[in-house]
């Protein structure tokens, strides 16, 4: 197969879908690999490592979406909609329950569109998703610390305090796997943490893990209005897999909320689990309403590309050779696959994008079957 590796080009997004490593793994599998020149470049991979791994350098993105597959870190912007066609196989995350446009896009060309974040396993976990949740939940904790600060528009509080003086509260929605990593940092920093999910069961757990080192509430409407009131930082780690996140923290709440007070939502992705959020960049990441600073940086993880390309990689690999040697009866064969296949020839194949947009849902089976 003919795999194409186009540079990113969202907003300061470093990171490249595939590494030398795995481009070799391909080649040695007898695929032909295109790399535009500098796709690694913000993750300090070379193009001669590139060629070294059996890579052809193309100099233009065209020559990279002319390929049979495509496989890319973030979803198509704007000016790639022209590159889409009907015998495309696009991998990469797409999130298209917020992204009405891109769905309408990749529906009219008739593009196959596998979405990273909604490939499922049979025990429910979204192995591509996981990595990068974790790099984003990390990050949540120490941006939150940053805005914080006076000089950045916050409270000017100090996440971990100093003796005789409070730590900054810290107020988690959302117990999953960016919560967890957020919640990890920020105990690790001595802030006041409070996490809040509508599983009594990961509530349990976490309670387990950290032996009391922060506090674990129920979510519900009553009590996120309680605990946002007294927050330094809340840190949106709401997924709905798939789908558009709800909102939790809504446009009346905001003037309760603390003076200097920050918002740090990782659900912007999906559209955002707070009314007032809308996505920003590396380049412009936060604005203020109600004197509440709100960071919605959509690709966080590209602020460290390094790690965040190498830990994808770890995952996406893998269903990028399957892809890769079998074509879609790779998709007719693996649960996980079916799950991450979200438009096909014109039809939307995965549930909560139909439903975003009252469109009609086509079972992947069905339209892959029908072809």
């Amino acid at each position: 197969m003919l795999i194409g590796l186009p540079k990113e080009i969202k907003d300061n997004e470093n990171r490249v879908s595939l590494t030398p490593g795995s481009v070799k793994a391909l080649t040695r599998r007898g695929h032909q690999v295109l790399v535009q020149s500098g796709a690694g470049e913000g993750s300090s991979l070379s193009d001669e490592e590139y060629q070294s791994a059996g890579a052809q350098i193309v100099a233009h993105a065209e020559d990279a979406w002319a390929a049979d597959m495509v496989v890319k870190v973030k979803e198509p912007t704007a000016s790639e909609y022209r590159y889409l066609r009907q015998d495309l196989l696009l991998f990469t995350y797409l999130h298209l329950a917020s992204d009405k446009a891109l769905t309408d896009a990749l529906l009219a060309s008739g593009t196959t569109g596998i979405a990273y974040e909604t490939v499922q396993t049979e025990d429910g976990s979204l192995p591509l998703l996981i990595p990068m949740s974790e790099v984003a939940g990390r990050m949540a904790t120490q941006v939150g610390a940053i805005y914080l600060q006076k000089s950045h528009g916050g409270r000017g509080v100090l996440i971990g305090g100093v003796p005789g003086v409070a730590p900054a509260n810290v107020v988690i929605l959302g117990g999953g796997i960016v919560g967890t990593n957020a919640a990890r940092v920020a105990v690790g920093l001595g802030a006041q943490v409070t996490v809040l999910d509508i599983s009594h069961t990961r509530l349990k757990y976490l309670d387990d893990i950290y032996r009391g080192q922060l506090q674990t509430r129920i979510s519900n409407e009553s009590t996120i209005e309680e605990v946002i009131d007294t927050a330094d930082l809340v840190i949106g780690a709401i997924l709905i897999p798939g789908g558009r996140a709800p909102w939790l923290i809504t446009r009346n709440m905001l003037p309760t909320m603390r003076k200097g007070s920050v918002i740090v939502d990782v659900a912007v992705d999906q559209g955002g689990c707070v009314e007032t959020t809308r996505p920003t960049t590396h380049s412009h990441p936060t604005y203020e309403i109600d004197g509440v600073v709100h960071y919605c940086v959509a690709n966080m993880p590209g602020a460290v590309p390094r790690t965040s390309t190498f830990a994808l990689n770890n995952q996406t690999a893998g269903y990028a050779l399957h892809l890769a040697n079998e074509g879609l009866d790779a998709v007719r064969k693996d649960p996980a696959l079916q799950c991450g296949l979200n438009t096909y020839r014109g039809a939307v194949t995965y549930p909560a994008v139909a439903e975003a947009f009252g469109l009609k849902y086509t079972d992947p089976i069905q339209a892959l079957g029908s072809s």
